[in-house]
C-alpha cells in the first residue's frame, strides 16, 4: 500500500493535468504547415481560417524540398499539413510515404471524386489551367493547340519557363498520356527549336517576353493574367498585351493544387480543418477571387475577371 504522503504527491500530479486538460479543450490550438505556395497567394485564406475557428497558423514556405524534409524528419516532423501547386507534389508525397488518409465527409461533399486521391491520402483545392498566351498585336490565329507549339512557322516565336518546372512537367506528362512517349520527345524537340530564348524565371516573365515583342506566344497558367491585370503597375501593360486563344484539338491543360496531412501530424483534427475550410464556400470563393484561380467545388463562381 502506498503511504500517505505518495498517496498526496499523486493527487497533486493529477490536479494540475486536469486542470491543463479543461484549458486545452478551450484553446483551439495551433496547426503547422508546410508550404509550396507562395505566402502572397494563401495569406489572406489562412488569416480568415483564423478568423473563423481560432486555430493559430504556423508556416514554413520554400519552392522546393518540403516533401523530402518531412521525410527526413520521421516521427519529429513538426508538419501537420503539406500545401502543395500541383498534382505532381501530391502524388510525390503520397509515394515518399509522408502523407495519411483523411476521413472527412465534409472534404467527400465538397470536392469531386477526380479531384481527391481514392485513397484519401490527398485532395485538390483549386484548379489551373496552363495555356497559351499570344500576342494581341503580332498573332491573329483565333485558335493554337498544345501540338502547334511545334510549328517551325513559330520558330525562335515561344518563351516558357524550364521544362523542368513541376508546371511544365505536368503539362509533357498529359502530352505523353495522350499520344505518347515517341510522339512527345518529338513535339519537345520541336518547341525547343522554336524557342525565342532559354527557358528562364516564372509564368509572368514569359508573359513579359510577349509584351516586349521577345517572343509572339508564352505558355503559362491564366491565373498570372488575373493577378497582373489587378495590378496598377508595368505588369498591367504585360497583361493587356496578350490574349488567350482557343486551345482547340483536345482541350485545355488543367493541374490543380491541393493538401496532404502528414503522416505524423500532432495537430491531426486542426490539420483536417484546414482543408475543409479551403475547400469551403467561404475558402473557395476567396481561392476565385483573389488568386483567380478555378475552383475545385461546384456551384462556385469564377472571378469576373476569369469569366471575363
Amino acid at each position: 500500500m502506498r503511504s500517505p504522503f505518495a498517496r498526496a504527491c499523486a493527487l497533486a500530479l493529477v490536479v494540475p493535468l486536469f486542470a491543463a486538460s479543461n484549458a486545452s479543450a478551450a484553446d483551439p490550438g495551433e496547426v503547422n504547415i508546410y508550404s509550396y505556395r507562395q505566402p502572397y497567394l494563401i495569406d489572406l485564406l489562412l488569416n480568415e481560417f483564423t478568423e473563423e475557428t481560432g486555430i493559430k497558423i504556423n508556416v514554413i514556405f520554400a519552392e522546393k524540398g518540403l516533401i523530402e524534409r518531412i521525410q527526413a524528419e520521421g516521427r519529429n516532423s513538426p508538419a501537420d499539413v503539406l500545401l502543395t501547386v500541383d498534382v505532381g507534389n501530391l502524388t510525390q508525397a503520397t509515394d515518399a510515404g509522408i502523407a495519411q488518409p483523411i476521413q472527412s465527409a465534409a472534404l467527400e461533399a465538397a470536392i469531386p471524386p477526380a479531384y481527391r486521391a481514392t485513397d484519401g491520402e490527398w485532395v485538390g483545392l483549386t484548379r489551373r489551367a496552363r495555356v497559351v498566351y499570344a500576342s494581341k498585336e503580332r498573332v491573329k490565329q483565333d485558335k493554337i493547340s498544345y501540338k502547334e507549339l511545334a510549328d517551325p512557322k513559330w520558330r525562335r516565336k515561344i518563351c516558357i519557363r524550364s521544362g523542368q518546372h513541376v508546371y511544365n512537367v505536368a503539362l509533357i506528362a498529359s502530352m505523353i498520356a495522350h499520344h505518347g512517349e515517341e510522339w512527345t520527345e518529338a513535339w519537345l524537340r520541336g518547341v525547343k527549336a522554336n524557342l525565342a530564348r532559354k527557358p528562364a524565371d516564372d509564368d509572368r516573365l514569359q508573359v513579359k517576353g510577349v509584351y516586349a515583342g521577345e517572343c509572339d506566344l508564352a505558355v503559362g497558367n491564366t491565373y498570372y493574367m488575373g493577378r497582373d491585370a489587378d495590378k496598377d503597375s508595368e505588369q498591367k501593360e504585360w497583361a493587356n498585351s496578350a490574349r488567350f486563344p482557343d486551345s482547340d484539338d483536345r482541350g485545355t491543360h488543367v493541374n490543380i493544387s491541393g493538401a496532404v496531412v502528414a503522416k505524423y501530424a500532432r495537430h491531426k483534427d486542426n490539420a483536417i480543418k484546414l482543408p475543409e475550410f479551403l475547400s469551403s464556400d467561404k475558402g473557395q470563393e476567396m481561392y476565385a477571387d483573389v488568386n483567380n484561380e478555378y475552383p475545385v467545388k461546384e456551384g462556385i463562381p469564377w472571378s469576373k475577371l476569369v469569366q471575363s
